[in-house]
């Protein structure tokens, strides 16, 4: 089994080695995401290409920092535009306002029963103030491209995050090295897993 794991960042990847998986850094936000996974899949064909770095959590979420889950869905939730009322996001739109109506993005390929399973939005600006955040449990700045683009090209997928800090301006309680090891536990875990049902 081909398994191919992309990390925004050179931190994210720094601890995470195995030989029998490709790894790769993407490169942080939607765009980077978006070339790099497209790229990934025509060059590799891989059997399950997995994103796995850190994320945050919104203060009202069951989370906590250090947890590590598998993301059931994706929002690019800063899409949009301000007006007098403030901000919209393209999905809530009447259907004659847009060319393409923009709905949440799900995986249709998280295992049962071995990592809990986030909401997630991402977005351009971390911690932006006008998103809606009370229907997500995790932000992340990469998701929503990497989840677009494997659903277009029909390419199984995974994204694995580990909570590194709330989601709250102003707030420093990050815990980059301890969300680090936890997400490469957990992504060590989840490629086993894989490998197995093979």
């Amino acid at each position: 089994m081909k398994i191919i794991v992309l990390f925004p960042t050179q931190t994210e990847a720094s601890l995470f080695q195995r030989d029998d998986v490709m790894s790769l850094v993407s490169g942080v936000g939607l765009t980077a995401t978006s070339y790099v996974t497209t790229r990934v899949i025509h060059e590799h064909r891989p059997d399950m290409l997995i994103l796995a770095g850190i994320a945050g959590v919104y203060p009202h979420a069951a989370l906590r920092i250090g947890n590590v889950v598998l993301v059931g869905s994706e929002l690019e939730a800063d899409l949009g535009f301000f007006h007098s009322d403030g901000f919209v996001h393209l999905a809530h739109l009447p259907l004659d306002m847009v060319f393409e109506r923009r709905h949440t993005l799900h995986c249709p390929d998280l295992p049962a029963n071995l990592f809990p399973v986030a909401a997630s939005i991402s977005v351009n600006a971390a911690m932006a103030p006008f998103i809606r955040t009370t229907e997500a449990e995790i932000e992340n700045m990469e998701g929503a491209a990497f989840f677009h683009v494997c659903l277009q090209e029909n390419q199984p997928f995974l994204e694995l995050r580990s909570v590194s800090n709330i989601v709250r301006p102003g707030n420093d309680e990050w815990d980059m090295q301890g969300s680090v090891e936890a997400m490469t536990q957990g992504l060590h875990t989840l490629i086993d897993h894989l490998l197995k049902q093979g």
